[in-house]
């Protein structure tokens, strides 16, 4: 039982000593890439990864799923099965490498094509060193960030072939396979291909350089977007931007001067260009579709470019079907709707390159019945979700500004959503509010009243299903909570909470976790003398109980809700932290719903664990470490004791 237990230990130890950095590179499902190849090379044979299998169920679920008629006929070949002699990259890889197949993973591809442009880049997602010519045994590996941790995911390069074509993403020419494998193994990573149809071109860009995306909706650009853009071209932060469907009728629609509606492009260049006698800013994109190209003004064969000087003409112009075009400035933000930036690092944006930011992460979940409160729209429970505090110290040193406010950006990202598209799940619609704390205010978890007597004084600008929603802010200095949920209450996930500071010092607010020895002093408050697990005491606690259990049973019928029962406990003197309650819930509620039995039979073992003095068992209990059981058969015995002391009682009384 406590090999989980010394397993996360060892994990955690190993986390703090580098694991999961880029340097060490955590194995995606215990898979090692050097010792793997190894083995292939001595034993002369080529990989077939039974973790990812060439078999129908790696395409998909639903369009892509097995005997399904887009799936009929593929075929799983190697590259060296494909062409005769077949490269992973050939002279650096380039935008041109990126063509999208028959999958709806535009915005992946987008991402790849940004990534294109930063070598250093490149090479952490796509690791040197990889040919079909040397040491070539038919495994290829690469790196994503997920999540706060680099994983290395390994692949065999079957691909899926229809009609002797590759059925995804392939390169223009037809003879690398960088970019159809790094495809493959995203894929792996989240379960299938068919779990990369749709997205966020963010997400690409987040998971390829563990940096922090926002967005920005062109329709209300701001003044400074020029410079945001030009700065984080110049920075290597990677930019995507797409048009707003109306209905699904409008999806992958092209509109009059070619470019299509529903679909991710990425930014790849800003210019400014004198064009008959005024300053012109142009902007370049690119369809990673590799053709369909603006038509307009600016475009490859406009007349626009005979009023520029020759030499600039030859250096951006490039008259090909390649997916890549220049656009003015002005018709993009009329064209598209949206701009995705991915910042390597919090300060990318910002003028000041000199600023010192610092990154703190938080790793938190919404559980159904206990943290799993829903929005502010829901009352009754938006206090149960996870609470964070942050306290900003130091103003903005920002001489052009005469408000003093510290700038943050706040990031939440929910985990592995894509995984459960197999299941019939997707993503949750999710945000967060920011409330302000007096100073010095009592480090306790938040309770209803509060949020009914508060306002938020900041927060998420919608709540929305994205895999991640963020924003850049800037408030006073003090004390703030920051609240993450999901838009309707009950809804399980896991998540990230990021946030990135400029001079600020910031701690987590969770439940509060009190010692052993402040729970016996509670205790013995509760039953008027120290506490023992048998003796007369017993009949004391019994009533206890049913008193606490009468309080929070509103409606008298013999039953409370998840989170009346987080109250009920605190009124019996637990102040209990989220994962414990979480455990609880999932113990003692059945649908969210606790009767007296189940009541009396939690805080009973509330009661038996703290009753020892030991801080082990503490420790065990409040870090949700699997198989804690009680640590003596004195302690059982006991708690059998008082078990059969509340039935009797019950019966005794006819409560229901």
């Amino acid at each position: 039982m406590f090999g989980g237990v010394s397993g996360r230990i060892q994990h955690e130890r190993r986390r703090a000593e580098g694991l999961g950095s880029h340097q060490q590179a955590l194995r995606f499902l215990q898979q090692d890439f050097q010792a793997l190849q190894q083995e292939l090379l001595q034993d002369g044979q080529l990989f077939q990864d039974p973790t990812f299998p060439a078999e129908p169920a790696s395409l998909g679920f639903k369009e892509l799923a097995p005997h399904s008629s887009k799936t009929r006929g593929v075929e799983w070949k190697r590259p060296t099965e494909l062409t005769d002699s077949p490269q992973f990259i050939v002279g650096g890889a380039t935008r041109t490498d990126i063509c999208q197949g028959a999958l709806g993973d535009c915005w992946l591809l987008a991402a790849i094509a940004s990534l294109t442009l930063n070598e250093t880049l490149l090479h952490r997602v796509v690791p040197h060193g990889q040919s079909f010519q040397h040491d070539y045994a038919g495994i290829f590996h690469f790196q994503f960030w997920q999540y706060g941790e680099w994983v290395d995911v390994v692949i065999d390069d079957r691909l899926p072939v229809k009609d002797g074509e590759l059925l995804f993403v392939h390169s223009a020419e037809g003879s690398e396979f960088w970019s159809a494998l790094l495809e493959k193994a995203y894929a792996k990573l989240n379960g299938s291909y068919e779990a990369l149809s749709g997205g966020s071109t963010t997400e690409g860009f987040e998971d390829f350089t563990g940096g922090v995306a926002e967005m920005f909706e062109l329709r209300r650009a701001p003044r400074e977007l020029p410079r945001i853009i030009s700065q984080a071209l110049q920075r290597g932060s990677l930019l995507g931007c797409s048009i707003d469907i109306t209905s699904a009728f409008d999806m992958e629609a092209v509109t009059f001067k070619k470019l299509v509606k529903g679909h991710a492009y990425s930014v790849t260049g800003l210019r400014q260009v004198d064009y008959r006698g005024r300053s012109e800013r142009l902007i370049r994109i690119r369809n990673p579709w590799g053709q369909i190209e603006w038509t307009g003004a600016w475009s490859d064969n406009s007349s626009e470019w005979d009023g520029v000087d020759p030499a600039v003409k030859d250096e951006l112009l490039c008259r090909m079907e390649d997916g890549e075009f220049w656009m003015s400035f002005q018709d993009f933000l009329r064209q598209f709707s949206r701009l995705e930036v991915c910042s390597l690092t919090p300060d990318a944006l910002s003028a000041d390159a000199q600023s010192f930011w610092s990154t703190v992460k938080f790793e938190g979940g919404w559980r159904r019945g206990s943290t799993a409160g829903g929005c502010r729209n829901h009352p009754n429970t938006f206090w149960i979700n996870p609470q964070y505090k942050v306290v900003l110290l130091e103003e903005d040193d920002d001489p052009d500004d005469d408000e003093a406010a510290c700038s943050f950006l706040v990031a939440l990202m929910q985990k592995d959503r894509r995984r459960f598209r197999r299941h019939g799940q997707d993503l949750h619609t999710i945000g967060f509010a920011i409330y302000q704390q007096f100073r010095g205010c009592q480090s306790v978890h938040l309770k209803k009243d509060f949020f009914l007597r508060h306002s938020s004084c900041a927060r998420s600008e919608t709540f929305i299903n994205l895999r991640e929603v963020s924003a850049r802010l800037r408030l006073p200095p003090g004390e703030y909570l920051i609240v993450p949920s999901t838009f309707e209450p009950g809804k399980e996930a896991d998540f990230v909470l990021r946030l990135m500071l400029l001079c600020v010092c910031v701690c987590v607010l969770q439940d509060m976790e009190i010692s052993v020895r402040e729970l016996r002093t509670i205790l013995n408050r509760v039953v008027s003398k120290p506490f023992n697990m048998t003796g007369t005491n017993n009949n004391r606690l019994v009533l206890t109980m049913q008193g606490i259990f009468r309080e929070f049973d509103l409606d008298k019928s013999g039953c409370m809700s998840s989170y009346e029962m987080r109250l009920a406990l605190e009124n019996a003197g637990f102040k209990l932290n989220n994962r414990l309650f979480q455990m609880l819930v999932a113990r003692y509620a059945d649908n969210e719903i606790i009767d007296f039995d189940n009541f009396t039979c939690c805080l009973v073992k509330l009661v038996a664990m703290f009753s020892t003095s030991s801080s082990y068992w503490f420790s065990l209990v409040c870090c949700e470490l699997p198989g804690a059981t009680l640590n003596s058969s004195h302690q059982i015995r006991g708690l059998t004791d008082v078990k059969y002391q509340l039935r009797i009682h019950r019966q005794r009384n006819n409560y229901d």
